[in-house]
């Protein structure tokens, strides 16, 4: 850092010229104070010359004392003050300290060596509103800083996100229309297994339209999927499949309108749209054809139901190894047994409790395979938003998104189930 000479004039506040800093003439008694505390300073800083303060020999010129801008030896400086009395040819140089901004605590920064020092104000928030001001290198000066808003409280995200009271309130109200659909009028649960699948297929095709732009036709989807429910409950398996492959002609025929582009594209999503909602939901109407067909039902939602409600319980408590982690970080292996054990429990009990000829180990066998199927599904629908980037595939559904985020565990689960139960007490 280069010296800095002594200037022509007294600082502001120095004391005049021939006083002492501490009022003594310069030719009088001075304070034995004055000099040791000159050269010692009160405050840490680098110095602003390379030798330390002393007196100069007459003639002799101190290391780095000649340079420009400062006095030579012999000429006394303007307005500097000198302890004891002067000698002629005799320089002082008085040694000011740097302008630091580290000073002691609860002591200001002096402007210059001999100042008084006053304690700074003890440190206090601004009022909202009013600006903040912060130390500057210049002493006496400070530096507004724009008023920041103080932090609103974020409000607390409920776990996965989720309005747990909407979800439990739209949770009961399903029940309440399966049951009654169920035990009133059979053929008024194939009408909701048939908007629901209507629902289904319009929420998927909507989702690729909007994220890949893949445009399968939605109204050969909704009229072939109906046509697949209806078949299957009226005139079984065979009928069903006969369905599902005149939708997959339809969309076929139907894209046919639009420009070639991307002719295959969308038509490969059709026709698995058709396979992944409609289809796979005809087996529901298949179960319910039967005599039992109330109870296979309440079997089938009941096992499914467990499972994800066993593996969410046993996850949330004692997951630890992630089960799939890049499709579904949430699920765990321990979750996936807890799951399957409360999932074949729940089977074992109603084969044996309201399937006719059914009986309780047939029931572990059945919920086993429909825990499994059911997570195979679950982490499928995953793997469909997860390409697609998003996080629901609708909002129909208050607390649980839309209809296909309901139906994922259902509908693989549900071919599973028919099966077993046409093998164990036949269809």
């Amino acid at each position: 850092m280069p010296p800095v000479p002594a200037g022509p004039g007294p600082l502001p506040g120095a004391p005049a010229p021939g006083t002492s800093p501490h009022g003594a003439s310069a030719h009088g008694p001075a304070d034995p104070t004055a000099g040791p505390a000159r050269e010692a300073g009160q405050l840490s800083g680098p110095l602003f010359r390379d030798e330390q303060p002393g007196t100069a020999q007459p003639g002799t010129a101190q290391p780095g004392a000649a340079r420009p801008g400062m006095a030579q030896p012999g000429t006394a400086q303007p307005g500097a003050a000198q302890s004891g009395t002067a000698r002629p040819g005799v320089t002082e140089t008085v040694v000011l300290r740097a302008i630091s901004d580290a000073a002691a605590p609860g002591h200001a920064t002096p402007p210059y060596p001999g100042a008084p020092v006053h304690p700074a104000p003890p440190p206090s928030h601004p009022a909202a509103g009013q600006p903040h001001f912060v130390p500057s290198s210049h002493p006496g000066q400070e530096t507004p800083v724009a008023a920041q808003p103080d932090p609103q409280p974020q409000p607390r995200k409920q776990r996965g996100g989720r309005n747990l009271q909407a979800a439990i309130g739209v949770g009961v109200g399903l029940g309440a229309v399966i049951v009654a659909s169920l035990f009133v009028v059979k053929a008024l649960f194939l009408v909701v297994v048939m908007a629901a699948v209507a629902v289904g297929v319009w929420e998927l095709t909507s989702r690729l339209a909007e994220r890949k732009q893949i445009k399968a036709p939605l109204v050969p989807l909704v009229v072939g999927g109906i046509a697949m429910v209806a078949t299957g409950y009226w005139s079984g398996i065979q009928w069903a499949a006969a369905s599902l492959a005149l939708t997959g002609l339809a969309v076929m025929v139907w894209r046919m309108a639009e420009p070639p582009e991307d002719y295959l594209r969308d038509i490969t999503a059709g026709v698995f749209t058709a396979f992944y909602v409609p289809f796979l939901a005809t087996f529901v109407a298949m179960m319910l054809a039967a005599d039992d067909g109330p109870q296979r039902i309440v079997l089938f939602l009941i096992v499914t139901i467990c499972s994800d409600t066993g593996a969410y319980a046993v996850g949330y408590k004692f997951g630890k190894t992630k089960l799939a982690p890049t499709i579904s970080p949430g699920k765990t292996r321990e979750g996936l047994a807890g799951g399957i054990a409360l999932s074949m429990l729940a089977g074992a009990l109603l084969m044996q409790l309201i399937i006719d000829d059914g009986s309780w180990w047939q029931g572990l066998i059945l919920g086993g395979c429909a825990a499994v199927t059911a997570t195979l599904g679950d982490l499928g629908e995953s793997m469909i938003k997860r390409d697609l980037g998003i996080k629901d595939m609708g909002t129909l559904l208050p607390g649980h998104g839309g209809i296909m985020d309901r139906l994922d565990s259902l509908l693989p689960t549900a071919p599973v189930v028919w099966l077993l139960l046409a093998a164990f007490v036949g269809s």
